[in-house]
């Protein structure tokens, strides 16, 4: 019997899910790839189906419990109740003991520490606040609180980004010179020169460049793949992020490379084997059995460790369709949008750790990485839900916030760079976005044209050729049939 939970804690959840225990047998729930996952009206121009001539429309019932699903997603089949039970009194209590010992115990001799401090308490309140109000958005496994505490760190940075927005930049490097002061040691480079002698095409110049980051640029490719599961989609962000680095080597030097640094290196081995190894990883995912059993129901303990291993895993795997042959212009124009969007968020990363002066393998350049990535990860399946469900009228919290740290970001770059964007060349810009705009055009719509090409073979596959037809319909008329000796028999019979 399943059991499920929003993990909230209210006292109706909790009795229900006390008294659905004693009714559960020992029995596991049984999800295959794609198909576990329900069944949702796409937005095509067929969306809303017909049956007397007039349009259905999704029932208010459905619009909210479709975005209850993608923004707060409940727990299903719960094995260990106390995980899922409401400990919001002993969370208040524990919380307000710890907070009172630090405060009474700690020194406060120091004016930085006691800044540090109460800045470090205001986050750990403001998280356990994330997990007991704050939606989890599409995804529950490991649990629905990391996801909370997750979108509780977006929220916290969109603040910070908020702050900084108001200061100049000689506050905002002073701020990172207080938390990192060998920041004030390190400064940028602008003479050093990239991208030359690229006719010296060697081997141990090629090994040369395969350092941390071309791993770092194939695991980010091989991630961005099992988000989006959508090869037409990754190779036109692939392709364009080269034409932005082309656009922007003005601004920043570090985007200046050699040919076939660009083409061979980048595009075809960091960013077409990740691609083919995250499509990979997503296939294996899709094709596998979902068999969850109660780790309860487990007798052995290598048993029960791998079950428990297997709670950061998927609990399901869902099949991604971006594009339909029949989709909508607004369907088409929000694919076009979420792929400059990521252009957008890739170019904050380079100008943010250029304009505050940053080593690329500091410790917040990559913190922010991970960050980020980790708060793409539910946008894009909200995004997604919002894009292609008809009854989903409105994005998910997270991607809501999401699109407001890419903006600020933004904003906060081109503020504080000033003296950079003053050497910017306007038609570079100009030519850029429309570069950009033509590019997602002709692959989106590239896209949907392999997808009406490949329906039309299924369709073709599935029906019978003509010559087929035509012996199927002789048969059946020759096994309809009666030959003149058996019908002349026939009648001699009946005259008897």
């Amino acid at each position: 019997m399943k059991k499920r939970s929003s993990s909230r804690g209210s006292p109706d959840t909790a009795a229900t899910a006390t008294a659905e225990t004693n009714d559960m047998n020992q029995s596991s729930t049984v999800k295959s790839g794609a198909s576990s996952a329900p069944t949702t009206p796409t937005k095509t121009r067929a969306a809303a189906s017909t049956t007397t001539g007039n349009n259905v429309k999704p029932k208010p019932e459905e619009i909210a419990e479709t975005f209850l699903v993608v923004n707060e997603r409940p727990v299903d089949d719960i094995s260990l109740d106390f995980f899922y039970k409401p400990h919001t009194i002993t969370l208040l209590a524990v919380s307000v003991l710890a907070v009172m010992y630090f405060a009474f115990v700690r020194d406060e001799g120091n004016f930085e520490e006691n800044i540090w401090s109460g800045i470090l308490c205001v986050v750990f309140f403001f998280l356990i606040i994330s997990v007991l109000a704050f939606p989890n958005g599409p995804f529950t496994r490991p649990h629905p609180a990391v996801w909370r505490i997750l979108f509780g760190c977006s929220v916290l940075y969109l603040m910070a980004l908020q702050f900084l927005m108001f200061q100049n930049h000689k506050t905002i490097m002073n701020i990172f010179y207080w938390l990192d002061p060998k920041l004030k040691d390190f400064h940028i480079n602008m003479d050093k020169e990239y991208g030359v002698n690229c006719s010296d095409v060697s081997f141990e110049r090629v090994k040369g460049h395969l350092d941390v980051f071309a791993w770092g640029h194939f695991l980010g490719w091989a991630f961005k793949a099992v988000l989006i599961r959508h090869m037409g989609i990754l190779w036109a962000i692939s392709i364009m992020w080269e034409i932005t680095e082309i656009t922007f080597a003005h601004l920043l030097p570090n985007f200046v490379e050699c040919w076939w640094d660009a083409l061979i290196l980048d595009v075809l081995i960091c960013n077409g084997l990740g691609i083919w190894v995250g499509l990979k990883i997503c296939k294996m995912l899709e094709m596998r059995e979902y068999k969850w059993a109660s780790i309860k129901d487990i007798s052995s303990t290598s048993g029960k460790i791998k079950r428990a291993v297997l709670q950061f895993t998927p609990e399901s795997w869902t099949a991604i369709r971006w594009l339909d042959p029949k989709s909508t212009a607004m369907r088409f124009a929000a694919v076009i949008q979420l792929v400059i969007f990521w252009q957008v968020t890739e170019l904050n990363t380079f100008f943010l750790k250029h304009i505050f002066e940053m080593p690329p393998d500091h410790y917040i350049v990559i913190g922010r990485l991970v960050f980020v990535g980790l708060f793409v990860a539910p946008s894009v399946r909200q995004y997604y839900t919002y894009v292609t469900d008809t009854r989903c009228k409105r994005v998910g919290t997270q991607c809501w916030v999401y699109g407001a740290i890419m903006v600020s970001e933004a904003i906060l770059c081109i503020k504080n760079g000033k003296e950079l964007f003053e050497r910017t060349q306007a038609i570079n810009i100009v030519i850029w976005l429309t570069v950009q705009v033509l590019i997602s055009v002709a692959f989106v719509y590239g896209c949907i044209l392999w997808q009406r090409m490949m329906d039309k073979r299924k369709t073709s596959k599935n029906q019978p050729s003509p010559v087929k037809k035509l012996k199927s319909q002789e048969s059946k008329e020759s096994k309809g049939k009666v030959s003149p000796k058996k019908s002349q028999k026939r009648n001699d019979k009946k005259i008897e």
